[in-house]
């Protein structure tokens, strides 16, 4: 019998919007271990984890790819590719990887059918798939940038809420200090400071981040403000 370790991922928005829950994915698993006569040695789990995110660089995906490192499985078992996967450089690489160590990849749903990468057509199934799921991913990043920009336009509120701006019935109101801020930082900056000068600037002067309390600033900060479109396209 084949020993196999399970992976399940949910992000935020898997959960509120398609009901992608942990527990249906793992019973999924579980079952198709049993009929495809696998034994499930662990189950890994990702709550609240971007598929965007390498799978090597996430809690739970590191761990999956430390255990098949040290040999503790010979069959990865997902639901869906999407669930490990988003990049397709990622998912031919770490696949391929795994294929040079005899490790095959389940997939359980897709469209209706199960693949394996134990065999070639799996494998050419595969290749396909990844790239079809890094499209999506990119589709759906091209249609969230274009919404923000519509917002931006239309003064509409977003979030998290620009320096500069408080929100009020969904529209963007004009923070006649924080703007003053941003004008300042955009004369520091086009007098030759750098951002980390910036910042020690503000820092020292006890300007408030958004975030106020003790937040501070930082360059990386100081970085989003000076390239938010509302402020460099003169919308402010």
């Amino acid at each position: 019998m084949g020993q196999a370790i399970g992976y399940v991922r949910v992000s935020t928005r898997d959960q509120a919007e398609h009901g992608v829950s942990l527990a249906a994915q793992e019973a999924r698993i579980r079952a198709y271990c049993e009929l495809a006569g696998l034994e499930l040695v662990a189950l890994v789990c990702e709550n609240g984890v971007s598929g965007s995110r390498p799978l090597a660089l996430r809690p739970a995906g590191g761990e999956l790819v430390r255990a098949l490192a040290q040999g503790k499985a010979s069959h990865v078992i997902a639901l869906k590719l999407d669930r490990l996967f988003r990049d397709a450089a990622d998912a031919l690489e770490q696949t391929r990887a795994w294929d040079r160590k005899g490790i095959a990849l389940h997939l359980i749903d897709c469209g209706g059918q199960a693949i394996n990468t134990g065999s070639a057509m799996g494998r050419a199934l595969l290749t396909l798939m990844a790239g079809f799921a890094e499209l999506e991913r990119n589709l759906i990043a091209e249609r969230t940038a274009a919404a923000l920009q519509h917002k931006k336009a239309k003064r509409e509120a977003y979030s998290p809420t620009p320096y500069g701006f408080d929100r009020a019935d969904g529209r963007l109101i004009p923070n006649a200090r924080e703007l003053g801020t941003v004008a300042r930082m955009r004369a520091l900056a086009q007098s030759g400071r750098s951002l980390c000068a910036i910042a020690r600037t503000l820092n020292g002067e006890g300007v408030a981040t958004k975030r106020g309390g003790r937040a501070r600033w930082h360059a990386r900060t100081v970085a989003y403000v000076l390239s938010n479109g509302l402020h460099a396209q003169g919308v402010a």
